[in-house]
């Protein structure tokens, strides 16, 4: 496992420089214990994780909460997690690179809060990348409480013919990937 920092990217690949087939993109998240009923007063979080193709810097399909699937089946959402409560990853997508439509240049990544709440009450947030096998091929880390109601975490981009993973971790301000598409276009 490689342990990313923003700006970082990799290579996807299984052994023997074989091209990777499917992953998972899983994130996780915990609720800041200032936050809630006890502590500050704040609302609990409920994070959503997204998935945006991209085809030449245009938006051509999404997997998230409302939408859990893209149309080629490429890309799916295994469900929401509306607390972040629990061990291990709060939302998972799973990405079928051989079944990405060959237009798709980039896959951005990303979580925002339904309810429209700041993520610096969160904590231990991550986003990692696993294969078929169950190996954690990277992780990326969020250290600092982010004051947007969103975070584009990674990207997965074609370089030829291998798929990339490129570690970002910048805040937004959207709840939903469809709020604005314009604040998206950068990371493309």
């Amino acid at each position: 496992m490689i342990e990313l920092t923003e700006g970082q990217e990799l290579t996807l690949a299984a052994d023997a420089d074989k091209p990777l087939g499917m992953v998972r993109m899983g994130v996780g998240w915990d609720h800041a214990p200032t936050a809630g009923f006890i502590g500050s007063g704040a609302a609990p979080i409920d994070l959503d994780a997204s998935a945006v193709q991209f085809a030449g810097g245009q938006l051509f399909d999404l997997a998230f909460f409302n939408n859990l699937a893209t149309r080629d089946g490429s890309v799916v959402h295994l469900g929401d997690n509306t607390t972040g409560k629990g061990d291990g990853d709060d939302e998972v997508i799973t990405v079928d690179l051989t079944k990405v439509y060959a237009r798709v240049d980039s896959i951005l990544f990303l979580i925002s809060s339904y309810q429209g709440h700041s993520l610096e009450y969160i904590r231990n947030a991550y986003c990692r990348l696993v294969d078929d096998a169950d190996t954690e091929l990277a992780r990326f880390t969020i250290t600092l409480g982010v004051q947007n109601t969103g975070l584009v975490m990674a990207k997965l981009f074609r370089d030829g013919t291998d798929w990339k993973l490129a570690a970002i971790g910048t805040g937004v301000a959207l709840r939903t990937p469809t709020d604005s598409i314009d604040a998206l276009l950068p990371f493309v």
